[in-house]
């Protein structure tokens, strides 16, 4: 029987990873410098959407062993890619519209992640509780976003700041907790042959 190929799930994962990173470190950028140019926040986060979204989308299709860090991730990257580009044709204009975009897709993945979280306990991973605990605070983060973008600019920077970095460790841990590579793993289907009976 042929091996399903590891190199998509391999890509999907390394991809969680460093782009979970950079969320962390522009998190930290952003609380540490709030009077950064609306015109650069806006092309840093619509680039980081999209290629977030292009990862999703990979480790949709990837089929990890546990399905449970991709399997939110086709509508979820779509959504990324289309919002990315739409921030990247407007970067400057568009500060209250990206936080109260970022703040909702960072409250609707801390929803998801309680799912995840929910889905890991079922399958005894021990750390199930601290997916649970980031996806909850991310949320609560990703909610005061969305209702505080009123506020200076420098307010919603460090609060996108905060919202990055919780969301990067969120994802961070959520990948490196539930992805699972199995160098021999067979496909979801088994192949026979039918034979008819005369």
């Amino acid at each position: 029987m042929k091996m399903r190929s590891v190199a998509p799930m391999r890509i999907a994962k390394i991809g969680y990873i460093v782009m979970s990173v950079l969320l962390c470190m522009a998190g930290v950028l952003f609380i540490a410098r709030p009077d950064m140019s609306a015109a650069g926040i806006g092309i840093f986060v619509g680039t980081a959407m999209a290629a977030f979204g292009v990862i999703r989308l990979i480790g949709y299709f990837s089929k990890d062993l546990y399905r449970l860090a991709f399997q939110y991730d086709l509508e979820f990257g779509i959504l990324l890619i289309v919002l990315g580009l739409i921030v990247l044709l407007r970067p400057d204009n568009f500060m209250n519209f990206i936080c109260i975009v970022i703040g909702m897709l960072i409250l609707l993945d801390g929803l998801f992640k309680i799912q995840i979280a929910m889905d890991s306990r079922r399958f005894g991973i021990g750390s199930w509780w601290f997916v649970l605990a980031m996806a909850i605070l991310t949320g609560i983060v990703g909610a005061a976003l969305v209702f505080d973008s009123a506020r200076g600019a420098e307010i919603l920077t460090v609060l996108l700041g905060i919202s990055l970095l919780s969301e990067g460790i969120l994802n961070l841990y959520t990948v490196i907790s539930t992805v699972r590579i199995i160098r021999n793993q067979k496909p979801d289907t088994i192949e026979t042959e039918f034979y008819e009976m005369r």
